[in-house]
């Protein structure tokens, strides 16, 4: 498995698979032809059916200029090894084809080349899925996150504390700005409020209403643009801080230290799924977005109540497999509905599934790997109008209401 700094990638939104992931095979695309006079860039399958709306032709122009850079959209057009294909041209002066590029983004901002089977980063990790990792961990009697630090090094926790830095400036900002988010919705920033209400609430609804504002905080910040992590991706970027930010609020013996062992748990579990089965909405839905991110929450909060290297692989297994079947439907190809209201409930989901799994002795049927695999062959068994294409479910239900209008 890759290094988890491929997993939390600092960026700006709305999405790791339509805008970061563009941007950065972009950026490589005109490093490598200078000197090109014009570009053109072919968006095929999700990215071009959601592609506007998730700004994928202002992160490409941004970086090859729009004045000379043509964007052909072909969302009924498939390329055979990720959903989000792109084709790179460069064009001589006399609009000749001198150089030419396949490239996927397959999610969490990464990005492969056709009949590239991994990542573009060598692998720092010599166990493959949770369940080795937990029978190691038990056998040294380590934690997840000395695993990571074994693998990753000493430097690992100054990047993970510079994640964290973004992450609570994301909740800062998401809790203090108010009005209408970009695009066609008109949709209004929910997070002020709902914190606002929290704070003269009673004792009953604080957990929910704050870890909801911390979630609505950081998801409308990556929804108008704002600088988050990918926790694994742009559209459930607002889970893992908002659970963790919480935790951190309410027991006063928690330190700076303790979330960055929490963070790097929780990329762990995300760096599996990541590795066995996918991120990326376009492939199998939201499943791998918010379901991905719910378990890596619910991992990070059981370690930080205490739990075992048992139960905290509970957690994680609880928080994916309760979203198998998630379908991917952003209305009007924004990653805002339902993409934000589903980072405030996966978050307290991920709680919920943490006081669950420390509640228990651990022991389950059902491992979290077997979980991913099954998350993965169900992405794959969905019907591609359910995979981030705003074809179907929620998108289509919004869309015939409006044309009825």
């Amino acid at each position: 498995m890759e290094s988890i700094r491929e997993l939390y990638r600092i960026g700006v939104g709305p999405s790791s698979s339509h805008t970061m992931g563009p941007r950065k095979a972009a950026e490589r695309f005109l490093a490598a032809n200078p000197g090109a006079q014009r570009f053109r860039v072919t968006l095929y399958e999700s990215l071009a059916a959601t592609g506007k709306g998730h700004l994928t032709d202002w992160a490409v122009n941004d970086v090859l200029g729009s004045e000379r850079t043509e964007v052909i959209w072909k969302p009924d057009e498939k390329l055979p090894m990720h959903p989000n294909g792109m084709r790179f041209e460069a064009l001589g002066a006399d609009d000749a084809v001198i150089a030419s590029w396949t490239v996927y983004s397959v999610g969490g901002g990464a990005i492969r080349e056709e009949g590239q089977t991994a990542g573009l980063t060598a692998g720092v990790y010599d166990l493959p899925d949770i369940t080795s990792i937990m029978e190691m961990c038990a056998d040294k009697g380590i934690d997840y996150w000395e695993y990571v630090a074994r693998c990753e090094g000493p430097e690992i926790w100054d990047f993970l504390r510079e994640v964290w830095g973004v992450m609570t400036a994301a909740i800062a900002r998401g809790l203090k700005t108010q009005g209408v988010l970009p695009g066609s919705l008109g949709l209004r920033r929910q997070a002020w409020s709902y914190y606002r209400k929290t704070k003269h609430s009673g004792p009953d609804l604080q957990q929910t209403g704050k870890v909801t504002a911390y979630a609505l905080a950081v998801a409308e910040e990556n929804a108008a643009g704002g600088v988050i992590v990918t926790a694994p991706t742009c559209g459930a970027s607002g889970i893992v801080p908002a659970v963790l930010h919480y935790l951190k609020e309410i027991h006063d013996d928690l330190d700076d230290d303790d979330i960055l062992k929490a963070l790097a748990t929780a990329a762990l579990f995300g760096n599996v799924i990541k590795h066995n089965g996918s991120i990326s909405g376009a492939e199998v839905g939201c499943q791998g977005e918010v379901g991905s991110a719910c378990a890596m929450a619910a991992a990070a909060a059981a370690q930080l109540m205490g739990g075992s290297v048992r139960q905290i692989e509970y957690a994680a297994e609880m928080g994916l497999e309760h979203h198998l079947g998630l379908t991917c439907d952003p209305v009007d190809g924004l990653v805002q509905i339902p993409c934000i209201e589903r980072n405030a409930c996966a978050s307290t989901r991920a709680l919920s599934r943490a006081q669950m799994a420390i509640l228990s002795d651990g022991f389950h049927r059902i491992t979290f790997d077997e979980v991913v695999a099954v998350m993965k062959q169900t992405g794959h068994d969905l019907p591609s109008l359910y995979r981030e294409t705003s074809t179907g479910g929620l998108a289509k239900a919004y869309g015939d209401r409006a044309l009825k209008k």
